[in-house]
């Protein structure tokens, strides 16, 4: 997997793009692209593409990166993205009031079975 299946989403393809113009995607940007970059690029790239941020310096990557790792966080669902948008100025997901699925990972990106097994086995220990 690679930085190129990340363009098959619309909100990560605009991460990207911001990221490649220098600009701050905010915290949330920030971990909402390391919840899902981290399941296609190695940490060297994903580090790579954080530090693109001006308010993101490799240690402060490579931090959110083992956070997210230790935590094990799941990509997350369209409604969470929604709510840290709206914590901060830098739109995470531009398209979402024309295009509710554009915030949704889970429509055009395949992620490793072991994502999908973890939220089923999460909702099967719910029920």
């Amino acid at each position: 997997m690679a930085l190129e299946d990340l363009y098959q989403n619309p909100m990560m393809s605009h991460l990207l793009d911001s990221l490649d113009r220098g600009e701050d995607i905010g915290h949330y940007g920030r971990l909402v692209f390391t919840m899902i970059a981290r399941h296609f690029l190695s940490d060297n790239e994903l580090i790579e593409q954080l530090t693109k941020d001006p308010d993101c310096d490799e240690a402060k990557a490579r931090g959110l990166l083992r956070q997210v790792e230790a935590k094990g966080y799941n990509p997350p669902k369209p409604d969470r993205i929604l709510q840290w948008m709206n914590e901060q100025e830098f739109p995470i997901c531009e398209s979402a009031d024309s295009d509710p699925d554009s915030c949704n990972v889970y429509k055009s990106l395949r992620f490793p079975n072991e994502v999908y097994d973890k939220i089923a086995s999460y909702y099967e220990g719910g029920a």
